[in-house]
């Protein structure tokens, strides 16, 4: 049974993640390659390091969620050669449930483990906070969009393809926010998604990108690519 650390319960319920970006390492990078974090026995983290970054500075991170009854590796094909040709950090947490816990009843364990994930690939690489992406696809754009919100004082960007739905107890910080969505998506209509999503974000005064695909419920890779460049734009000045 999924457990979770109660002295933390109350930021839990309310999807608050206890990392922040800036922590020191204090452990040894991981080599380039593909790397299980060891922070559970079952659907452990996954964490993609690309080759040649240098020693001390600031690397941007992805964090991709995969959709329902997925798994890193079903994600994993269409972000990898863009991490490595780009030179970022991809983090590919796994649900223990068939999907994200948030979808099935709200924010615990799953929340739980993605802090722990965070706070390990921190104690390896200086993470760039300005280049700090959550994305996912389907169940996984909602946790993406969800979490990403509640924890926008973290987060500095939001990219969403083919999300549900939001479901935001508190708003922080204001990161920059990507929606990607099909035409003739069978699944998540787009009227009743992604369309009312934008809408009401740009109302709250979020930075929303939108991008309409004549396409069904999938990851598009060219999709992905114009979300990757708006990950990667550099940060404008403050």
């Amino acid at each position: 049974m999924a457990t979770f650390d109660t002295s933390l319960l109350g930021d839990l319920l309310l999807g608050r993640l206890s990392f922040r970006p800036g922590t020191v390492p204090d452990k040894e990078a991981l080599p380039p390659g593909r790397h299980n974090l060891g922070i559970a026995s079952e659907r452990d983290a996954v964490l993609i390091v690309p080759e040649d970054l240098q020693p001390g500075v600031p690397v941007a991170l992805l964090v991709m969620f995969h959709g329902a009854g997925g798994s890193a590796d079903k994600v994993l094909p269409f972000l990898i050669e863009h991490a490595r040709q780009h030179g970022f950090l991809l983090l590919l947490p796994q649900s223990q449930f068939p999907t994200w816990d948030l979808v099935v009843g709200g924010n615990g364990p799953d929340l739980e483990r993605l802090d722990k994930a965070l706070h390990e690939v921190a104690s390896r690489f200086s993470i760039n906070p300005s280049h700090l992406g959550f994305s996912g696809f389907s169940d996984g754009g909602s946790y993406a969009l969800s979490v990403g919100l509640t924890n926008g004082d973290v987060v500095s960007h939001v990219i969403v393809f083919s999300g549900g739905f939001m479901s935001v107890l508190q708003q922080n910080g204001a990161p920059r926010i990507f929606i990607a969505h099909g035409l003739e998506d069978e699944q998540l209509s787009i009227e009743t998604s992604a369309r009312p999503h934008v809408t009401k974000l740009k109302a709250a005064g979020y930075d929303v990108t939108s991008l309409e695909f004549k396409g069904p419920h999938r990851i598009e890779p060219a999709v992905v690519s114009v979300a990757m460049d708006f990950f990667l734009k550099p940060a404008t000045p403050q």
